[in-house]
């Protein structure tokens, strides 16, 4: 190994990106740990010259600064309890080691979603769900076109009827529905970084985040009526729930095409962000919030919430997140922090949570 080069493409680099890959299979996976020696980075390759001789492998993990300078540090494990899913269709990454950046890495299909990404990124969601060192997640897309156009048409095009039937379990979405995300329930808040247009599925995902940041050119659709389809991964109840029935019918059977501006107006998304190029720093900033929170609270209150938009009966969502919750939030360590950190007038130090 001393002397191999993995190269790292494919990657944006932006301020306060937190890149990791194993070494020498160059999964990429993140890890906090000392630093390494003899490791350079020249020209998109890193170099390491030396690895412990008890290690039979290593990782990297590459951080870029505020001012672009690039730091590399090696470590001999994983900080995780169990490693991250390996991955094809995405990167993984984080900007903290407390959130996980989940980026959609199909550019040129317009991040479109196979069966098989959709799948992986279940795995991703299941995984982030058990981890206790995570608290909050982003998903976006590569490049500045689109976020997610929704299916891999390509794919759904090519399939027979034979291969849904002898293969049926390949082609259906995850639990989680459309990438994972448009029906899933979870425990922890996934946040979208909306980058260029969310068509479809990739509506769908959208429209089921906990929170949404788009760029300034950012834009959603719901064109499978258009198609001799129908939004069919849960977005259809979820646009009326947001905007209600006659906004949501003229969405969703003309194909309209909102604009940022006009979904941030919809209160569809959260935020536009003050420019393509801060989009992921100003999500990441918004994460960050909920990173500082107390992990069993997030949980709690996230579930409250959903209960809530689920039900639609306040007094029959607060018994159910009470029955649920409220005992084992009253008798964690958390809760005992939150309140010793309050009468201290000191940051309190949360464990991971247990719920």
């Amino acid at each position: 190994m001393p002397g191999e080069r993995a190269e790292i493409t494919g990657i944006p680099v932006r301020p306060g990106r937190f890149l990791a890959c194993r070494w020498p299979t160059a999964s990429l996976h993140a890890t906090a740990g000392p630093p390494g020696e003899d490791i350079s980075f020249a020209d998109g390759r890193v170099s390491i010259s030396s690895i412990p001789k008890d290690n039979s492998s290593a990782y990297l993990v590459i951080r870029i600064d505020a001012k672009f300078n690039i730091c590399i540090t090696m470590a001999s494990s994983t900080p995780f309890q169990t490693p991250p899913p390996d991955t094809k269709y995405t990167l993984i990454s984080f900007p903290t080691p407390h959130i996980i950046l989940v980026t959609i890495n199909r550019p040129k299909q317009r991040n479109s979603l196979p069966f098989a990404a959709q799948w992986e990124l279940h795995r991703i969601w299941t995984w982030y769900d058990t981890e206790p060192s995570l608290r909050c997640a982003l998903i976006t897309g590569a490049g500045d076109k689109a976020f997610c156009a929704g299916q891999d048409l390509i794919e759904l095009g090519s399939l027979s009827e034979e291969d849904f039937q002898l293969r049926a379990w390949e082609f259906k979405h995850p639990p989680g529905r459309f990438g994972g995300v448009s029906g899933r329930i979870g425990k922890k808040p996934i946040i979208a970084a909306v980058n260029g247009f969310a068509f479809g599925g990739g509506f769908e995902i959208v429209l089921n985040c906990d929170m949404i940041v788009a760029s300034p050119s950012a834009s959603f659709s719901l064109p499978e009526a258009l198609r001799g389809i129908y939004a069919a991964a849960g977005g259809l109840p979820r646009l009326v729930s947001l905007v209600g029935p006659p906004l949501a019918t003229e969405i969703a059977l003309t194909g309209r095409v909102l604009t940022a501006k006009e979904a941030l107006d919809y209160r569809i998304i959260n935020k536009i962000s003050s420019s393509p190029d801060t989009l992921i720093e100003e999500a990441i900033a918004l994460a960050k919030k909920i990173e500082d929170l107390s992990p069993d609270a997030v949980i709690v209150t996230r579930a409250g919430l959903r209960e809530a938009w689920k039900t639609g009966d306040m007094e029959a969502a607060t018994k159910i997140i009470d029955d649920l919750y409220n005992q084992k939030l009253m008798d964690g360590e958390n809760r005992v922090e939150g309140l010793a950190a309050f009468a201290q007038k000191r940051k309190p130090v949360w464990r991971p949570s247990k719920l």
